[in-house]
């Protein structure tokens, strides 16, 4: 038995990437995917170099699964670039941070708008650079028409600050008399939370086994499906993604209920 699940393990290791990718077609795909991109300073410190070269090479592995999920068919891709607890680290890390949106977007907007991918933002936008705000900005105009995966970046984005930032504005209007107590529920407050526009995710992934959501979509992630991994972000690839999909695809997602014949 052992011998076989080895064999069939080497199997699909073998496998090549585009017989993956028809497969998982053929299955349920995720359509909102949130990734905590973890380990870029890992990365970066087991080859000797400073942090602030993993965060450049993760950047690049934010293309590669770009590109991809856009490929499977995934509607949203959520990636969380920049925490609002993130100003906390070095002064040259953060000014590395807040430069890379605008390298990402300059080096890569052309195939980006060419794959039809739509660029979006959530977080606290006011108090980035002017630069960082942007570079962002411009990408949100150039894609606002393209019609496939939604790109979401959270930058200077905590999860905290949202609920509570949605709650003074749910309080004021009662207060001011548009809203009755009563009809405060659950629809309401997910509406006035900065992802009122997107679905809610169905798969999160977390890099670098660490195992925690880390202020991240607290609300939104409700019943999502985690899938955690030891692979630091700069190492994440296509095949990466697949186990994550294919893994998500396995699992039979009841949201509190019961399904199928466990009913019976």
């Amino acid at each position: 038995m052992l011998h076989k699940l080895i064999r069939r393990k080497s199997e699909r290791q073998n496998q090549s990437l585009a017989e993956r990718i028809s497969l998982s077609k053929k299955e349920q795909i995720p359509g909102h995917i949130a990734i905590i991109m973890d380990g870029n300073g890992r990365w970066a410190k087991k080859r000797a170099l400073p942090r602030i070269a993993g965060h450049h090479e993760g950047m690049k592995t934010v293309r590669k699964v770009t590109l991809l999920a856009n490929e499977l068919g995934v509607k949203v891709l959520t990636v969380y670039a920049f925490s609002t607890e993130n100003w906390k680290r070095p002064k040259l890390e953060v000014d590395f941070l807040m430069r890379l949106p605008e390298e990402f977007l300059g080096t890569y907007l052309p195939e980006l708008i060419e794959k039809n991918v739509r660029v979006v933002m959530m977080g606290e936008n006011d108090t980035l650079p002017r630069h960082t705000q942007e570079a962002v900005r411009k990408a949100m105009i150039a894609t606002k028409d393209n019609t496939g995966l939604v790109l979401n970046f959270a930058l200077n984005y905590g999860s905290r600050a949202e609920i509570a930032h949605a709650m003074q504005t749910i309080a004021l209007q009662v207060k001011e008399g548009k809203l009755d107590p009563s009809d405060i529920n659950e629809n309401l407050i997910s509406e006035h939370l900065m992802t009122c526009d997107l679905p809610e995710p169905d798969l999160l992934i977390r890099t670098s086994g660490e195992v925690r959501l880390s202020n991240f979509m607290l609300w939104q992630l409700a019943y999502t499906e985690f899938w955690f991994t030891d692979t630091l972000w700069p190492d994440f690839d296509d095949h990466c993604l697949l186990d994550a999909v294919e893994s998500y695809q396995s699992r039979n997602r009841r949201y509190g209920g019961l399904k199928g014949e466990e009913k019976n």
